[in-house]
């Protein structure tokens, strides 16, 4: 019989989403023991700290009792179980696939710290400016490698950095990132329309 898994999971988060649209394309959806987890950085959840800690989700909880966290070890991990092909063996295709993973959760990182910074009572200027300018800079550079990532063999760091591009929609429509990169906005377009981003478009309600 084949195991499950428990993921703490919440449908807001980019980073459990990133784990969720693996599982799609993995075919592993049916695996997935969803447990309904809130994540405050200020508030630790008790029954997220039993399995994990930190406190932080996606944490993936194995069937023999393994945690697993954070979000690029859990996609990977089934990734390995299920034989895909979202993490590229070796050759530059492996580092180019890592690189844009990479680039995706540190602009997710970048976009998180900037959401939290705004939403104070008296946040300040100098970070929602650096923020502002590190977002439109990784903007430009994906724009330029827009062409290559539509061209790439599917892969982790599409999943990165179409979770980023969402959250971009989702947290921050008034920046309309879409008119200053028109490369990458057609390269999202066509990546939402894949099942796995189609099933797991965060939906308000």
């Amino acid at each position: 019989m084949a195991e499950t898994m428990k993921l703490h999971w919440s449908p807001k988060s980019p980073y459990v989403r990133k784990v969720m649209i693996c599982a799609h394309e993995l075919g592993l959806v049916d695996r997935l023991e969803l447990v309904r987890s809130v994540a405050a950085m200020l508030k630790p959840n008790p029954a997220i700290m039993a399995d994990n800690p930190l406190s932080k989700i996606p944490t993936l909880v194995r069937e023999d009792g393994l945690a697993l966290f954070d979000s690029a070890v859990i996609c990977e991990y089934l990734n390995d179980i299920a034989g895909g092909t979202l993490f590229p063996s070796d050759g530059d295709a492996k580092w180019q696939a890592l690189r844009w993973h990479a680039f995706g959760d540190g602009l997710l990182d970048a976009l998180i710290l900037w959401r939290n910074e705004r939403e104070r009572e008296q946040p300040l200027k100098a970070l929602l400016d650096a923020f502002e300018l590190k977002t439109r800079a990784s903007l430009k550079l994906l724009d330029d490698e827009a062409a290559a990532l539509s061209n790439a063999p599917f892969s982790i760091g599409h999943v990165s950095i179409g979770c980023a591009l969402g959250y971009l929609d989702y947290r921050f429509a008034a920046l309309g990132w879409h008119a200053q990169a028109p490369q990458l906005a057609d390269c999202f377009a066509r990546l939402s329309t894949r099942p796995s981003f189609k099933a797991t478009e965060v939906v308000e309600g």
